[in-house]
């Protein structure tokens, strides 16, 4: 009699590279299933009426790389309800002085007329930079559409030298600024404090510090901008991730809401299904987790699956210490910037990235405060204002207003505890704003606070950290998390990991959801249902198949 599993693939976790991965398996014709441990899906993908009226989002909200992918017209995601909106400009930097600002478009001839107004030098500069990286990310972000591979990352990125504007010094010049810190290359590249300021305060928002060897392209990365542009979905940033679940069910998949998994049940070194913590089980020859990769390789599965060895190495990876915070706010009004005066009402510099850090060494300083346990006093923020440009997220004339914050330790010095301190933190969040535009101060509503401890209560996010795994050199491409499951494979027969936590990483990005269902679907095709036949894998208690 031969077995017969509940589902060809099974996807533990409900975020964007889980729901990703799925939507492809089922459109390819596998039948499909997704556990989320939330009543909604979307992980750090994921908007919620925190407040009545408000759509408030509870992880990531500028959508930028996915836009480099064919994901949204692969999945058909605009047929299920997906509508974006630009946010053009994509980022707005007002002058601490309030003396004037910088305003980045997609369009390259726009950006460099804004800055030129604030420094003429640097407008040049900014066109240089845009010639330079923007060729060699081409290569990069194609090496980030296929599974990790040193061949196609080098092999790419050389053939894209001879269109750089560097002479014949191009590869070594290419070389040092891919290896040297993204502070350095800044201050290389520009004369005036706001375009170091400004483009810090961006490249930080990977996680690195500015003085971190071999993050040169963290900010080079961003000439890609200009590809992509930076968009917000109609509703909030959980769209994305409910027109996935939508997608995927109209290809035949499935999804079960409020269903944390327990155990992914493997024997004699290969998958065999999953247990959720309320008894219930269901069996397939695949399990894709989307969880965090110490949660799943530390937590979900046996200790006896795994070679000791190997869960000793695990314990290695650098998770990171958090590294921001957010106030998510209703309001008002929008701010009043003393830099480009609106009044409060709908701007353009509210249509993307309001970056609040006066100077680069305003970030430095806030990173030096994590480094030694506490709270930055005087915090870089980024804001965020998308009911400006979309209706859907606030009543008639009320707002949203996100603010992001760098840098939080997760693990707090002298005795500190965030549940004790996460209010007053939020207060220096705020002060931030209130310099920039006096007017919030009172036009603040309620407001929804996530220190990197409550990050990682509702998301899953260890130690808070938004990018999962720490995106240091050492552990991006064929290094990330490990350099043995970089492929997303893991010594579990059929057990595959996909996530920030994975090559290319973290971000509103879903290539890691797209490379491992290529992975998925080319080794189902070697050992189809016929090979998911073993005796290891009957029912424990005796039955020749895992139940429901």
């Amino acid at each position: 009699m031969s077995l017969s599993p509940d589902y060809d693939v099974i996807v533990v976790g409900g975020g964007h590279n889980g729901l990703v991965c799925a939507g492809y398996l089922a459109r390819a014709g596998y039948r499909v299933l997704v556990l989320e441990r939330r009543g909604i899906v979307g992980g750090a993908v994921c908007t919620e009426e925190i407040f009545p009226g408000y759509r408030i989002d509870t992880g990531s909200s500028t959508h930028i790389m996915i836009h480099l992918t064919p994901i949204v017209r692969d999945l058909q995601l605009a047929c299920f309800g997906l509508e974006y909106i630009d946010m053009d400009p994509y980022a707005f930097y007002p002058l601490p002085d309030g003396s004037g600002a910088i305003s980045l478009y997609r369009d390259v001839d726009r950006t460099c007329a804004s800055i030129e107004r604030i420094c003429p030098r640097d407008a040049e500069a900014y066109r240089q930079f845009v010639a330079f990286w923007q060729p060699i990310n081409e290569a990069v972000f194609d090496a980030f559409l296929h599974p990790p591979s040193a061949l196609r990352l080098f092999g790419k990125v050389a053939a894209s030298l001879p269109r750089l504007p560097a002479g014949s010094r191009g590869v070594y010049e290419a070389a040092r600024r891919l290896l040297t810190s993204y502070g350095r290359h800044i201050r290389e590249t520009f004369a005036s404090e706001a375009m170091r300021a400004a483009m810090t305060w961006l490249a930080a928002q990977s996680g690195p510090p500015p003085d971190e060897i071999g993050t040169g392209d963290f900010f080079g990365w961003h000439a890609m901008l200009h590809a992509s542009g930076a968009k917000h979905p109609r509703g909030g940033s959980g769209m994305l991730t409910q027109a996935l679940a939508r997608a995927l069910t109209s290809f035949g998949g499935d999804v079960i809401l409020d269903a944390p998994v327990k155990t992914i049940i493997a024997r004699g070194g290969r998958v065999c299904g999953i247990e959720t913590e309320d008894g219930e089980r269901y069996s397939a020859p695949t399990v894709v987790s989307n969880a965090h990769v110490l949660t799943t390789l530390l937590h979900l599965v046996e200790p006896d699956q795994l070679p000791a060895v190997f869960r000793q190495r695990l314990r290695h990876v650098r998770v990171g210490d958090g590294f921001g915070m957010a106030v998510r706010c209703t309001a008002s009004a929008l701010p009043d910037y003393i830099a480009a005066p609106s009044g409060g009402t709908p701007h353009a510099s509210h249509y993307g990235l309001q970056l609040l850090a006066p100077t680069m060494e305003h970030v430095r300083r806030a990173y030096d405060d994590y480094r030694r346990g506490l709270p930055a006093s005087d915090p870089a923020v980024l804001a965020m204002t998308f009911s400006a440009i979309d209706p859907d997220m606030a009543p008639p004339d009320r707002h949203t207003i996100f603010l992001w914050a760098q840098y939080f330790s997760y693990h707090l010095a002298n005795g500190q505890h965030w549940d004790v301190i996460g209010d007053r933190v939020a207060d220096s969040i705020l002060d931030v704003l209130y310099r920039y535009a006096p007017n919030m101060r009172g036009a603040i509503g309620e407001r929804f606070v996530q220190t990197p401890l409550d990050l990682e209560r509702r998301i899953g996010l260890v130690n808070g950290n938004v990018m999962h795994v720490e995106m240091n050199l050492d552990q991006m491409f064929f290094f990330r998390p490990l350099p043995e499951l970089a492929g997303y494979r893991t010594p579990i027969r059929g057990l595959y990991l996909t996530g920030a936590g994975t090559h290319p990483g973290g971000g509103v990005f879903g290539a890691g959801g797209m490379n491992v269902a290529r992975v998925v679907m080319h080794d189902l095709r070697r050992t189809w249902r016929a090979g998911w036949r073993d005796a290891a894998c009957t029912d424990p208690t005796g039955s020749d198949r895992m139940t429901r």
